[in-house]
């Protein structure tokens, strides 16, 4: 049959309807395809779109999908899953397996020859994912691994069974080449510490030696994409959990492999976060990642895994080629807009901008001129349907459909359909449902960005670079614990407790954090290590906002009992007529005003009291009141606990030394802690300095 022949076909399969359809320029139903009445469980084309086949409750059709002409009617009830072999020669049938009468295995994976409806062979297999027998492309050789092992068939002889097979220790998955050399890729998953693996054997030729291998750990589950020569593949290995708590969905790595053994490599990206797709080029020869925290970033290789272009930063999580690998597709799907971007691969150009919101599934034309997009139930309950745009970007077809699980075009092979054109093509005329505006009458929403939303009184302002996105020109995002930042990356905008950066206002540039109905502070001047800072606070105060180390509870508790008690000295030393309990001030002397502020009393460290007014003057209370014998004795009582403490940890770190003297294998954590001997000594030091020696004589005792 000649490519000007073979028509562009999509199927559909909704709650209560199945449908053929042509494509441009007619979008019309393909004549001959009854709606088989009952709803359909699944359906699948063949690898050359030859054949067309659906599931019902009671049986599986087979039609030819060029005339929609039956070819068989297997009577097979509760087929949850089919799919032909690449040739279309033969049909595999997967059921969920239940539990037979006599206690014999439940055989739930059939084989069907395709040109007569007969059953060729049959297997258990109780899991739905990876179910499929694989086939090379010739269908030469079949390939099914069970409990470990790898089981060769020769299709065109199922009768002989198993004709080749090959145990590989913890093997959980395997993946047979496209190309007219095909290999197996085996993955080994971790298993009592080892590492995780992928290893390449030759099919035609199977041994227990790998033509190729490459270890690595944090690999619970992995993907394998060959490329379309069979040469290399791309392994992308998940874990279950991330262990630095970045990511929902567990840490991801790439690596590439070459079938030979002559190359293999992890592919280093340039920014943290989740791999989120990774395709080959047809023409194998290059591969487009999109990785990264959003925004991610989209970049290109070639087969050395030498950076071809950067895309840049978008909110996207999708690329794609189209058939003839002149087009490119970087889309933003799921809990993303929804908008694609379409790149010419030659110039590396943006060719246009779709915005197709809720879409749940995205595919390319075989001709490559052609996007369907498709929103699916369950995903989504509304606006379901089918779109078709042109690489260009105009709407050509719209689709409603209620309850829509299923879209997708017919495959054709490269070669039986025209060449893509040297110049991007011009867009035909729209279908009559999108010059109506769709069957139900609503017109296609223009696409304006509604943007963020902006207070009133922010509106009409710039955005500041703080809260802009990284594409659109905001400083890139950043991982770790540094400064300003959580540990989850996210910036603190300035509004979290000082982390050592200079804050201002409210906590912001190094000022005082404002507190509403608290008393204003202004600077009081302060004699010796006690005296007040410029902010207002004492010593440790300021070393808190400078240092940014805290202050124990120690001594917050000791500055609460000097406050209270500074109080009560203030108001035994005012003078008569001067009520500072009541909160106004009113002192004696016809000549001055009266302060009817609130004042607030500032402690220092040599218990001073005195007034903050807001004019910016202050009043002393008292004279210097030393510290009670009380009061020295809870300081001593503290700096002879923490010297207790220190101590504990130097006679632990000694213990330690000696298990090491003696040949004892130390943990990480315990050599951590003796490197930190040097501190704990220069800190034992200072607190015996500080307490006039008197620390010496505990330090001994304890």
């Amino acid at each position: 049959m000649m490519s000007s022949q073979i028509s562009q076909q999509y199927a559909f399969r909704a709650q209560k309807r199945l449908g053929l359809v042509h494509g441009t320029p007619c979008y019309s139903p393909v004549k001959g395809f009854a709606d088989p009445g009952v709803p359909a469980r699944t359906y699948q084309y063949s690898n050359d779109g030859r054949l067309f086949a659906y599931a019902l409750p009671t049986s599986v059709r087979i039609f030819q999908a060029e005339n929609a002409i039956l070819v068989q009617e297997l009577n097979i009830p509760n087929v949850v899953e089919l799919n032909f072999s690449p040739r279309g020669t033969y049909l595999s049938t997967w059921e969920r397996p239940i539990k037979l009468e006599d206690g014999a295995q439940h055989k739930n994976l059939r084989v069907f020859s395709v040109s007569t409806g007969q059953e060729l062979i049959a297997f258990s297999q109780k899991s739905q994912e990876n179910w499929d027998i694989q086939y090379t492309v010739s269908e030469s050789h079949a390939v099914r691994l069970v409990a470990q092992e790898i089981q060769v068939f020769r299709p065109a002889e199922w009768s002989k069974g198993i004709i080749d097979k090959l145990r590989v220790e913890n093997a959980a998955m395997i993946s047979v080449s496209p190309g007219l050399n095909p290999s197996i890729a085996v993955f080994v998953a971790e298993k009592k510490g080892a590492p995780a693996s992928v290893k390449i054997y030759g099919l035609l030729a199977l041994s227990p030696t790998p033509t190729s291998a490459k270890t690595f750990f944090k690999a619970d589950r992995t993907q394998i994409k060959w490329n379309d020569l069979g040469t290399q593949a791309l392994i992308i290995t998940q874990t279950e959990v991330d262990n630095s708590n970045m990511s929902y969905y567990g840490e991801t790595s790439l690596y590439l492999l070459s079938a030979a053994g002559n190359f293999d490599c992890r592919v280093t990206l340039d920014k943290d976060g989740p791999i989120h797709d990774v395709a080959w080029s047809p023409n194998s020869k290059e591969f487009g990642v999109v990785y990264g925290y959003m925004p991610a970033k989209a970049m290109l290789f070639d087969s050395r895994v030498r950076t071809l272009h950067d895309f840049g930063s978008s909110p996207i999580n999708t690329i794609s080629f189209n058939p003839q690998g002149r087009l490119l597709l970087l889309a933003g799907f799921g809990n993303l807009a929804g908008k694609i971007d379409l790149f010419d691969r030659r110039t590396l150009t943006k060719l246009c901008t779709i915005d197709a919101p809720n879409t749940s599934h995205c595919s390319w034309s075989p001709c490559g001129q052609f996007l369907l997009t498709a929103v699916l139930s369950p995903r989504l309950r509304v606006d379901n349907g089918i779109k078709v745009w042109h690489c260009s970007g105009p709407l050509v077809h719209v689709q409603p459909i209620d309850e829509l699980y299923q879209a997708g075009w017919r495959p054709t092979p490269v070669d039986r359909v025209p060449a893509f054109p040297p110049t991007i093509p011009q867009a035909p005329p729209p279908s009559e449902s999108v010059l109506n505006g769709g069957a139900n009458g609503a017109k296609t929403p223009s696409a304006k960005p509604a943007g963020a939303y902006r207070p009133p009184g922010l509106r009409g302002l710039a955005t500041p670079t703080i809260f802009k996105r990284e594409d659109e020109g905001g400083s890139p995002a950043r991982t770790g614990t540094g400064s300003g930042h959580g540990g989850n990356g996210t910036p603190t905008r300035g509004y979290g407790r000082g982390s050592g950066t200079s804050l201002g206002t409210n906590g912001v540039n190094g000022g005082r954090r404002y507190v509403p109905g608290a008393p204003s502070r202004t600077p009081s001047t302060g004699s010796g290590a006690g005296g007040a800072t410029p902010g207002g606070a004492g010593s440790g105060a300021g070393a808190a906002a400078t240092g940014g180390t805290g202050e124990t509870a120690g001594e917050k508790k000791r500055k609460k009992k000097d406050a209270k008690k500074g109080k009560a000295s203030a108001a035994a030393t005012a003078p008569g007529n001067g009520d500072i309990s009541s909160g106004a001030v009113t002192p004696s002397g016809g000549g001055e005003e009266a302060i009817s502020t609130r004042p607030s009393i500032d402690m220092s460290g040599s218990a001073r009291p005195s007034i903050d007014v807001v004019d910016g003057s202050s009043r002393a209370l008292g004279p210097t009141t030393p510290l009670t014998p009380k009061e020295s004795g809870e300081s001593n009582d503290i700096a002879a606990k923490k010297i207790r403490n220190l101590n504990k940890k130097l006679k632990a770190i000694d213990e330690l030394k000696e298990k090491a003297k003696r040949g004892d294998r130390l943990e990480a954590t315990q050599l951590k802690k003796i490197e930190g001997e040097a501190d704990i000594r220069k800190e034992l030091d200072a607190l015996v300095l500080l307490t006039g020696g008197g620390g010496g004589g505990i330090a001994a005792a304890a």
